[in-house]
């Protein structure tokens, strides 16, 4: 049988045979990831209403990629105080919001309770918003400065009303790219096994790929594989995230980006690989709207939500600074030709606009 008929049938591939999916064509590429996005979720694309919030920009680790932290590319530190946060989310609540996405940089200032007191405050404050936050990145970081497991980490964010974690910090699992990329940050075998910690838990997480840097080809293969390979045990991924490099003001000096080619091949590999994880997340703040909405033709679902403002992609270029407005964001979906569909933080189905 050959690859493109494997993939047709949509069969599971080895890793050599996903790596090959890069030498077939966009087209049929595209044909088979639509065909299997179409399979499960008909001419829907899913957003939600969401807020992020970050915190703070003070960081103990030194990413190359990063423009966010504080550093001598982003020379303006800054951490959030409790009655700025609250204030925030008060002015987001009035927008209908039905997340709150708190990520941010590992500052030792700020301390394990700073957190949590801000997660429980936001829960008892406002029971219906859906409080994701802590990646596997910052959980292995508290863990380590305060001599904690990850099990009693994630024990405290479960009591302070975290509902579901962000795939951040996964970057690319390979160890050679992370040490030259993001050394002395959580490993790839340590994301992985705070994720299956957090979905034993019957908690549900997203997970992420930072590609178009450094990396290979064959390090974003291994890498969706090894998420493959844990949602075969756990199921607690809901959505794949694909995120774009951005190369504004960081330390990683790459000279030749993704084309949009090589971008919708990632998308559409994605959806070919991954048939255990339900849905495939263009974010559109790191591959621009226009690309975001063709990936909805590449096997993408998922556009994110309206974030109103976002910090961390934006300090690398990212036009995401004030996120999108929802009559715009319903807009764009509709004039792509797709069905907007309003969705809470697990996917379930709010509203078809």
């Amino acid at each position: 049988m050959t690859l493109e008929e494997k993939i047709f049938n949509q069969e599971r591939l080895t890793f050599e045979e996903a790596v090959a999916l890069y030498d077939l064509d966009l087209f049929t590429l595209g044909k088979v990831a639509n065909k299997i996005r179409r399979e499960k979720f008909a001419n829907k694309s899913y957003f939600n209403i969401n807020r992020h919030i970050n915190p703070t920009n003070i960081c103990k680790d030194v990413c190359q990629f990063c423009a966010y932290s504080s550093s001598r590319k982003n020379p303006n530190p800054y951490t959030m105080s409790h009655e700025e946060i609250m204030a925030d989310v008060a002015k987001a609540v009035e927008k209908d919001i039905k997340e709150v996405h708190i990520v941010s940089a590992h500052n030792p200032d700020t301390g394990l309770e700073w957190y949590m007191d801000i997660f429980k405050k936001i829960k008892d404050t406002y029971p219906q918003l859906h409080v994701k936050a802590l990646t596997a990145a910052e959980i292995h970081f508290l863990s380590q400065e305060y001599n904690l497991t990850y099990e009693e980490i994630i024990a405290k964010m479960l009591e302070s009303g975290v509902d579901s974690m962000p795939g951040g910090g996964a970057e690319i699992f390979d160890e050679k790219v992370r040490k030259k990329i993001c050394g002395g940050k959580v490993t790839s075998q340590q994301w992985l096994d705070i994720h299956q910690l957090w979905h034993q838990q019957g908690k549900q997480s997203n997970a992420t790929m930072l590609f178009g840097h450094v990396e290979t080809r064959e390090h974003r293969i291994d890498h969706m594989l090894r998420l493959r390979d844990l949602q075969d045990k756990t199921g607690g991924f809901n959505a794949f995230i694909p995120l774009v490099y951005q190369k504004e003001n960081n330390y990683l000096k790459v000279k030749e980006f993704p084309t949009g080619q090589e971008i919708l091949k990632t998308f559409a590999i994605a959806r070919i690989l991954l048939n255990n994880i339900p849905h495939i997340k263009a974010y559109w703040v790191t591959s621009t709207m226009k690309l975001a909405l063709l990936a909805q033709e590449f096997g993408a679902d998922d556009l994110d939500g309206t974030i109103q403002k976002e910090s961390i992609q934006s300090a690398a270029g990212a036009a995401s600074a004030n996120g999108m407005p929802l009559q715009t964001f319903i807009d764009v979906i509709k004039n792509s030709g797709f069905v907007p569909v309003e969705r809470d933080s697990v996917y379930n189905e709010i509203k078809v606009w």
